[in-house]
């Protein structure tokens, strides 16, 4: 398990305050309550820690962060179906969280990076299939 680090910690406490949409006065008596100090600069991790848990038992649900989703690495065996992947996608106005999606759903894998040679290929035939029916659809063919 990673270690929290105190940045971290203090951004989240952040994060939650505002996600549970509390006045200024009201986040300073919580972390008196739970801590016995009004600032998170005087607080040791066990206590930053301890005010994370009482923001999560208050309601604080964590999310990651929502974006378009990361390129996997290279290698030598992948490259040219990640190329073509990507192309795929960029021209299908697709992410790469979609592609993700589209590994989980195929091969119960969370994502395109865990994905092997074989089913990488079946993939990018999969939304090569997907691409020419969106095609088709909007010319009016099929």
């Amino acid at each position: 398990m990673k270690t929290p680090n105190r940045n971290g910690l203090i951004a989240k406490i952040k994060i939650a305050q505002k996600q549970l949409d509390m006045a200024d006065d009201a986040y300073r008596a919580m972390l008196e309550r739970v801590t016995g100090k009004t600032s998170c600069t005087q607080m040791n991790l066990a206590e930053l820690q301890a005010v994370v848990e009482e923001m999560k038992r208050m309601g604080f649900k964590q999310t990651a962060p929502k974006g378009k989703g990361i390129r996997p690495h290279l290698t030598k065996d992948r490259e040219a179906l990640l190329n073509k992947l990507e192309a795929l996608l960029t021209a299908g106005g697709k992410s790469w969280n979609y592609a993700d999606g589209m590994a989980k759903k195929m091969f119960g894998k969370d994502l395109v990076r865990f994905l092997t040679p074989n089913q990488l290929y079946k993939l990018v035939q999969a939304l090569q299939i997907h691409t020419n029916r969106e095609q088709a659809g909007k010319t009016g063919e099929l």
